[in-house]
């Protein structure tokens, strides 16, 4: 797979004149408009800049009503698609002009493969599901349009029902996101905004409520207080493993932000996480490791959930995962109750008052083509589905993720889906509510070429540290191990 993904790369890189198709490139650099509305809430790092890399320059008027066509790749099930169907109906009302189709492609890795083929012959969609890692490919052919000018644009769009719209989004609409979903996207190294929040999700601790409150545990909010809780818990049932953490990778990058060490950088070095403090905490998670605290998903070999929701053999009382998944962290229920409550709460922190944790789930981004007018309706449309309130709540709902919209939670809908929360049949919105309670947290790392290889490698590393026979030296085998990660990060790049 590393092959195929190393020369669709290259095939990419080839293809940067194909991509252009006659409409406006890269060379097109310009100032974002007077004025820029980026700072605020945003805390944007562009906010009084002189100007921004740009590749798209906003027609004349914006939209001028023309019969367009977009497509937009995305990974929805059937009950999402159920949701999105409906509000591309709404859409339409406002511009019957502008036809979207919606194409599920498999999960987001098929995505990325798919229009990483169709880009070497300009055929790339109009707007895609993406992370970052899929955006800094892209770009190696200059295939994904700035969003800057658009989103600056002051131009005034009428629509079909007589109402019109600023094209650009407003102040109030840019304080609306919640910060660092809102800032993912311009996170590569140029300044420029390359795609726009769509739905997301995070890291949360789940643990047994009904056996913490049996037991007189306190949830920790640090990680020494973790280790201190996991000693408590082997003690009660010593059989057990107290934690278990589904993604080793995200746990590394994880503690890197919450350290404030460096773990990769967009420009310049790339690979910066080998370093004192990173095998710091390496080595620590070793000695938890190796006095039965915990387990991940490569070493337990399946998602950690299943060791926490078991009701028999050995068992954990948390587990750190995805908060979109939480109902895969509730147990069955038995004789129609559930074996336990589910509690949730952040994940462990370096420092409680600073708190950090990844921001994940899908952005949109959208790509270069000959016809203006194809990226300012495919603008209008992710517009539309991130700042429609009603559709983030009702996608949320659906989904499992969490709205990218902070007005979302006093949404009546919302709100009292979220009043509903609790440790079982409304599980998910427990955990939604963990998460928007947090929104200072989140961050994202930097994205370039080989990004996505840095994260797989730190991920072996983690799980190679924890199990590894070190022959009577731990430190020699943790610093061997990291040299070997960034030896084959640069090997890879």
């Amino acid at each position: 797979m590393k092959k195929r993904i190393l020369a669709l790369l290259l095939v990419a890189s080839m293809a940067l004149g194909m991509v252009a198709c006659g409409g406006k490139t890269d060379d097109n650099q310009g100032s974002v408009n007077s004025g820029s509305e980026n700072a605020g809430d945003q805390g944007s790092d562009n906010a009084g800049a002189a100007s921004v890399y740009s590749n798209f320059t906003v027609p004349e008027g914006g939209y001028d009503g023309s019969e367009v066509t977009i497509t937009f790749y995305h990974t929805m099930g059937s009950n999402l698609q159920t949701v999105l169907n409906l509000y591309i109906e709404e859409f339409n009302k406002l511009y019957p002009n502008i036809h979207v189709e919606s194409t599920a492609v498999g999960g987001y890795d098929d995505v990325r493969d798919q229009i990483s083929t169709e880009i070497t012959v300009g055929n790339q969609p109009n707007i895609a599901y993406c992370y970052p890692d899929h955006v800094a490919l892209y770009n190696l052919a200059k295939a994904v349009t700035t969003l800057d000018s658009l989103i600056d644009s002051t131009v005034t769009v009428t629509r079909a029902d007589g109402t019109t719209e600023t094209l650009g989004l407003t102040q109030a609409q840019k304080d609306d996101f919640i910060a660092g979903y809102y800032n993912e996207g311009k996170q590569f190294g140029d300044g420029a905004m390359y795609t726009m929040p769509l739905s997301k999700s995070t890291e949360v601790l789940y643990y047994n409520k009904t056996f913490f409150d049996a037991n007189g545990l306190t949830v920790p909010t640090t990680w020494n207080e973790l280790a201190d809780v996991c000693a408590k818990i082997k003690a009660i049932d010593p059989e057990s493993i107290p934690l278990g953490y589904d993604s080793e990778a995200n746990w590394f990058i994880n503690m890197c932000e919450q350290y404030k060490s460096p773990y990769t950088s967009a420009k310049g070095d790339h690979y910066l996480f080998d370093n004192d403090v990173n095998r710091g905490f390496i080595k620590q998670f070793r000695e938890w490791y190796e006095k039965g605290y915990l387990t991940t998903q490569t070493l337990y070999g399946a998602y950690t959930s299943g060791l926490f929701t078991s009701q028999t053999g050995t068992k954990s009382y948390m587990s750190i995962g995805s908060s979109a998944g939480a109902t895969y962290q509730r147990p069955t229920k038995v004789d129609g109750a559930y074996p336990f409550e589910v509690g949730i709460a952040p994940i462990p922190q370096v420092d409680a008052n600073n708190g950090k944790v990844i921001s994940q789930g899908p952005s949109v981004c959208i790509f270069q083509k000959s016809n203006p007018q194809e990226v300012v309706a495919s603008w209008l449309f992710v517009k539309y589905l991130t700042t429609t309130v009603e559709f983030q709540a009702e996608f949320s709902m659906a989904s499992g993720y969490v709205p990218v919209l902070k007005s979302v939670a006093t949404h009546p809908v919302y709100a009292d889906f979220i009043a509903g929360a609790d440790g079982g049949d409304s599980v998910a919105a427990l955990s939604a509510k963990v998460c928007l309670a947090q929104e200072s947290y989140y961050y994202t790392s930097p994205a370039f070429n080989g990004s996505s290889t840095a994260r797989d490698q730190v991920g072996t590393l983690l799980s190679k540290c924890l199990t590894a026979d070190a022959g009577g030296d731990v430190d020699k085998m943790i610093k061997n191990a990291f040299e070997d990660a960034v030896e084959e990060c640069e090997y890879s790049n």
